[in-house]
């Protein structure tokens, strides 16, 4: 009982030595807040593709659903054509045949060349036998040829993903009949946006480069989320503008979400301090201003809205009770 009696008299003496140390200061000033307009914003992917089938056919296997992760040139689904394979196998027939008698060709002009230099062969004849070996040459390189496109067409079968994203749609299934051009699947870029529908009146102060803020809560953030506006689109539809924002922590929310952000509509001068300089005693909201001599004195504030900015983004905006150039300390 008596050691912390002790250790009690320890601890009221050290108090006054803590309260005595010197506090934070804070200089007031006016500075430039932007007054901000709540409007609706849409998760947007900024660029949404189709994965396309470049022949027509049947789909033999899907690799896919909805809401997959896949990247560029990854296979998605795989179109079957059957004919395809039977010109394959037509066209091998014909080259074999083709081979043969060029074959024949080479031996007649071996042939020839042999009686040409004993004259039991005439000229004319040495000639055709030449014609024959290069016609024979030329159609068995456009049977090659021919079934190289054809197995050209039947790897074109194969869908790739055009771009990384996330797959938002497929609208076949297994067995589907599809043709040239039909979209199997659409991808969405991994980038997201954030899709502005802005009032025209409001639209005049929008620009790129200009700081747009969300709420913190709905990106899993304490404080306050920052964007940044990268596009202003330049056309006026049903009186409003669209523009393009980012910003960090969207990438989980689902295409098509809407959120609410506060852009800038206008500039005008105010007095904004950290809100851990305000406290409250009684009802009343109080600040601690620093005096040429003697200690700091609490003096009462009108506080306003919260002007939480990236560099100060616990700002509060003070209506009355302070003017530029005092200095505040930290209660």
């Amino acid at each position: 009982m008596r050691r912390l009696c002790f250790l009690g008299l320890l601890l009221l003496l050290a108090a006054p030595s803590a309260r005595a140390a010197v506090p934070d200061r804070f200089a007031v000033v006016t500075r430039l807040v932007a007054d901000e307009k709540a409007v609706f914003a849409t998760v947007e992917s900024r660029n949404v593709v189709p994965a396309r089938s470049r022949i027509g056919g049947t789909v033999t296997a899907l690799a896919v659903k909805d809401g997959d992760m896949v990247t560029a040139g990854q296979t998605l689904a795989v179109v079957r054509d059957d004919k395809l394979h039977l010109q394959i196998v037509s066209l091998d027939a014909e080259i074999a045949g083709l081979r043969s008698q060029l074959a024949q060709a080479g031996i007649d002009l071996g042939r020839a060349q042999a009686l040409a230099h004993s004259g039991a062969v005439s000229r004319a004849q040495l000639d055709q036998a030449r014609t024959a070996v290069q016609v024979a040459t030329s159609a068995l390189n456009a049977r090659i040829a021919q079934r190289a496109v054809t197995a050209q067409l039947q790897a074109e079968g194969a869908v790739l993903a055009p771009i990384d994203g996330r797959v938002l749609t497929v609208p076949v299934t297994d067995g589907t009949v599809v043709l040239a051009g039909d979209p199997l699947a659409t991808v969405a870029e991994q980038h997201y946006v954030l899709r502005l529908s802005v009032p025209e009146r409001h639209a005049l102060f929008l620009k790129v480069g200009d700081t747009v803020r969300l709420d913190g809560k709905e990106l899993g953030e304490t404080g306050p989320a920052f964007g940044t506006v990268t596009l202003v689109y330049p056309q006026i539809a049903d009186g409003r503008v669209r523009a393009d924002a980012t910003a960090p922590g969207i990438g989980q929310y689902f295409v098509g979400e809407r959120i609410r952000v506060w852009v800038p509509a206008g500039q005008r001068r105010a007095i904004v301090i950290p809100s851990e300089y305000v406290f409250t005693r009684g009802g009343i909201d109080y600040v601690r201003l620093e005096q040429k001599s003697g200690p700091p004195i609490a003096i009462p504030v009108q506080r306003g809205l919260p002007v939480p900015t990236p560099a100060m983004p616990d700002g509060l905006q003070i209506l009355a009770g302070l003017s530029a150039g005092e200095v505040l300390a930290r209660p």
